[in-house]
């Protein structure tokens, strides 16, 4: 399609996406019956966006209502970019924390924008979002992509290689030219000038042994040579990374030890009331044992109460017979 109508179909996406996900579906039919109407190619391509997956539609909705939250986070991955290429560790490692914490807070925000929708993000959910945003903050490619509002699936990226967005948001076209390529958060190290071709020279036949050298002798003449500047910033660079994952693993194997003790607390107070609970039922059960029997035995009493008043009633009413008998007798 036209530029012009690539930018037609992502402002009609933009309006898609921005649905919640039960009126996805109605609500595309109903804008590529309006598009068709004027462009039967761009209806046709209306037709065809796809629909988001329920953690990609939670990202979209950060981007449309919570704008500042996603650009935090791209600023932070710039940052963390500058000090990538600076191979500056100590500021990988406090760049790293404000991440885990900046992606905590961005988490929460979003199960909060996705249940005002009507729509509860489960901790499986959570964690595709949790990874997406990460890739935000790795690869700005997968920036300009979430920030589109036009997600479709999650993203991953590990800050080495490029996130894989075939497929990932639609529209890809409309994206952004200038963030549409891809820049992992590791760059390459500088080059290392290229020796002068009088130089290479001479090292090579500094190198090149001279004839009738014995192999022992070549053996000792040969010395490691120090390793080469690009290759130790290399490994600078990586171990900062590996620093910055260790922490972060450390901080998730933390938060799973408090939760985990939280949890065995939790047990222990419900195991406690269970035992109380089971006491007071065992109390109440042979108080209602006694009462029951307490109760047959008054009703027992009260039964011949009421025998004996019948019968002192009875016993009554002839002694007031034969008062009344012999009353006649006497008059």
């Amino acid at each position: 399609m036209a530029n012009m109508d690539q930018q037609a179909l992502a402002d009609i996406a933009n309006g898609l996406y921005a649905v919640s996900l039960e009126d996805f579906i109605a609500a595309r039919s109903a804008a590529a019956k309006q598009a068709a109407g004027q462009d039967k190619e761009l209806g046709a391509a209306v037709k065809g966006l796809p629909k988001p997956s329920v953690a990609a539609w939670a990202v979209n909705m950060l981007a449309l209502h919570q704008p500042d939250v996603l650009g935090g986070l791209a600023e932070l991955g710039s940052r963390m970019r500058d000090a990538q290429a600076a191979l500056d560790a100590t500021a990988l490692r406090e760049l790293g924390r404000e991440r885990r914490a900046r992606l905590s807070a961005a988490v929460d925000t979003a199960r909060s924008v996705a249940g005002e929708r009507g729509r509860t993000i489960s901790e499986a959910m959570a964690a595709d979002v949790e990874e997406t945003l990460k890739a935000l903050t790795a690869d700005e490619g997968a920036a300009a992509a979430v920030r589109s509002g036009r997600l479709l699936k999650t993203l991953s990226a590990d800050g080495v290689s490029a996130a894989d967005l075939e497929g990932a948001v639609a529209v890809p076209g409309a994206l952004p030219k200038h963030t549409a390529t891809a820049r992992p958060v590791h760059t390459a190290a500088k080059t290392r000038p290229a020796a002068p071709e009088n130089k290479q020279r001479t090292t090579t036949e500094r190198t090149s042994p001279p004839k009738g050298t014995k192999p022992r002798l070549e053996a000792v003449r040969q010395t490691p040579r120090p390793a080469s500047p690009p290759a130790l910033e290399r490994a600078k660079a990586a171990l900062a990374e590996a620093q910055e994952a260790a922490a972060e693993a450390a901080h998730a194997a933390q938060e799973l030890q408090d939760k985990a003790d939280e949890t065995r607390t939790e047990v222990a107070e419900l195991l406690r009331e269970t035992v109380n609970l089971r006491a007071r039922l065992k109390a109440a059960e042979q108080q209602l044992d006694r009462s029951r029997k307490s109760l047959a035995a008054v009703e027992a009493e009260a039964k011949q109460a009421v025998r004996a008043a019948e019968k002192a009633g009875r016993t009554a009413m002839l002694a007031e017979e034969r008062v009344l008998r012999l009353s006649d007798r006497e008059t």
